[in-house]
């Protein structure tokens, strides 16, 4: 049995406003990764702090953060196991909620 690796391309990561200011003031970042955990992780590494208001303690994507990958919600897909490749756009997008 063999693993298939994970292959690592650039992405293009959308980060809104209001996470602007851990990237810096930059509203967006190319940063290479093979799946959505990966992505994260070279966030972090580009943009000290972001993580943490991505994820909870245990690392998972806290429930009011959706992600989609070319538009797509990465729930209906392989949640954070996503894999992204060249040229893919990642859009983060925080919940908002209010009556």
């Amino acid at each position: 049995m063999t693993n298939k690796a994970i292959q690592k391309t650039t992405v293009k990561v959308l980060i809104p406003t209001p996470l602007q200011k851990y990237s810096g003031g930059e509203p967006s970042k190319e940063l290479t990764a093979g799946n959505i955990i990966e992505l994260i992780d070279a966030l972090e590494q580009s943009c000290p702090g972001i993580k943490n208001r991505l994820c909870d303690e245990k690392g998972d994507l806290r429930r009011f953060i959706n992600l989609y990958v070319n538009g797509e919600d990465i729930r209906f897909l392989d949640g954070d196991k996503t894999a992204v490749k060249g040229g893919d756009e990642v859009s983060i997008i925080a919940a908002v909620a209010g009556g």
